[in-house]
């Protein structure tokens, strides 16, 4: 009976701090699905020039995440151990990685902008006007750097605030830029309410009053809660770290910076050898990823609680109670995944009927849709299991595990058969897709073997 209730403790526990960031993820990917279909009603071209770019921020956000995330190891820790002053030193130290991380990615979008979606654009359409595709991709991008400090700012804030526990607020935040996001977008995308009908370039505005929006509020909810948030008292009298504080946790963090950033990277160039068959594929793609990334928030907000449920264990040196909480918690998200994969195949036959667009295009939407929406379950458990193994500070194995697997596996088989075969883009999809077998039965492996159980602090 006690074992009952433990195991009902612990699922309650990552549900807690899941479902708030679900909702909050959900909500903001439910807007990228609204900025989609908007988007998307304006043109083929333009969906795909919003779709390349939005892959390329997407590399951003990875670093972004990457470079919090080292920090957040130490932070979830120190607030298990009790450690408010350790809490406080390392949000310190996130603030210097997201303006040095902001200002580094600010410089190579403006210098290497066109470049960078030009790679996108080498495949063959009958229907899609190359051109104009990137000039629509510069005329958003040149808006949406606008937004990249705010967003790091948020996350400074949104991590810290999550891994002492208060997902709540991040929460609210996102609702608020959400709904910003929504009416703004109908405003300028369109013209409405005497605004100038701005298309691709409204669809950016929009984005970055949001981030705008959502930054104030985080800062201003959690600031006026001082006394519940302890380390934020007195937070910006210095923003000195002690070498012996960061540099340990830089030290230790830089791997999982690499990793996300190379990840990123990785599934950038994946589907830049995609596009190699044609810019329909990339147009299906951005229909497929458009609901997909709608429900992954799922396992995705499940894998970053089972890190912070895991590294406060750890913190307070409660080794038994992490290892089986990992475990139970892996299958528990690869088993909720099992619906989501049930209700993206339902809708996958309707969905791609919404955009205008060709027929063709929404063919490759609905089996990118199903191909993608079988792994479901998968890539729950591999995201579980990933943020187990890191939650230790293993960050050298996690690097090897995670791109360094995307890069030697996935990568270069995708540049093998796009370059040198004819096979069809969804039989390569399907196979790389496939691959992620090898990475969990390492992962799992690495996981029974209980390297990850580390107090840091």
């Amino acid at each position: 009976m006690r074992t009952g209730k433990t195991e009902n403790s612990i699922y309650k526990k990552a549900l807690v701090l899941a479902v708030p960031m679900m909702i909050q993820n959900g909500i903001t990917n439910a807007v990228g699905l609204v900025d989609n279909l908007m988007v998307g009603s304006l043109g083929t071209e333009s969906m795909t020039a919003v779709s390349i770019v939005g892959q390329l921020i997407f590399v951003f956000f990875l670093a972004i995440f990457g470079g919090l995330s080292g920090p957040g190891i130490y932070s979830a820790q120190y607030f298990g151990k009790g450690d408010i002053q350790g809490v406080r030193r390392i949000f310190r130290l996130k603030i210097w990685i997201a303006l040095i991380c902001t200002i580094c990615g600010t410089i190579i979008f403006i210098c290497f902008g066109s470049e960078l979606i030009g790679l996108y654009l080498h495949g063959e359409s009958a229907d899609i006007d190359s051109a104009k595709t990137l000039k629509l991709g510069m005329d958003y991008l040149g808006i949406m750097l606008i937004g990249f400090l705010p967003f790091c700012i948020t996350q400074v804030y949104a991590s810290s605030l999550r891994e002492t526990g208060e997902s709540i607020k991040p929460m609210i935040a996102g609702i608020c830029s959400v709904a910003t996001d929504i009416i703004l977008n109908y405003v300028f995308i369109y013209g409405k309410f005497g605004a100038p009908r701005l298309e691709v370039k409204g669809a950016a505005v929009a984005t970055v009053i949001s981030r705008v929006v959502e930054m104030s509020v985080i800062i201003i909810s959690s600031h006026a809660n001082k006394k519940k948030h302890q380390f934020l008292q007195g937070i910006y009298k210095t923003l000195k770290v002690p070498v012996n504080i960061w540099w340990p946790v830089v030290r230790k963090g830089f791997p999982i910076f690499i990793n996300e950033f190379s990840w990123a990277g990785g599934i950038a160039v994946l589907t830049q050898c995609y596009s190699l068959r044609g810019l329909d594929v990339i147009a299906g793609m951005n229909i497929s990823n458009a609901i997909c990334n709608l429900l992954n928030v799922v396992f995705i907000a499940l894998g970053n609680a089972v890190g912070i449920i895991i590294g406060q264990y750890l913190g307070a040196s409660r080794y038994e109670e992490a290892e089986k909480s990992g475990t139970k918690l892996m299958w528990f998200t690869g088993a909720v995944c099992v619906i989501l994969t049930v209700i993206l195949i339902s809708l996958s036959g309707v969905f791609p009927n919404a955009y205008d667009t060709t027929q063709q295009v929404r063919d490759y939407g609905t089996k990118f849709i199903v191909i993608t929406a079988l792994f479901f379950p998968l890539q729950g458990f591999l995201n579980s299991l990933y943020f187990t193994l890191r939650s230790g500070g293993k960050t050298l194995i996690t690097l090897l595990f995670d791109s360094g697997y995307t890069w030697a596996f996935a990568v270069t088989t995708a540049l093998i058969l796009c370059h040198f075969t004819d096979m069809h883009i969804l039989n390569i999809y399907l196979i790389i897709q496939m691959m992620d077998f090898i990475k969990v039965t390492i992962g799992y492996i690495l996981i029974k073997k209980k390297i990850w159980l580390n107090n840091l602090v």
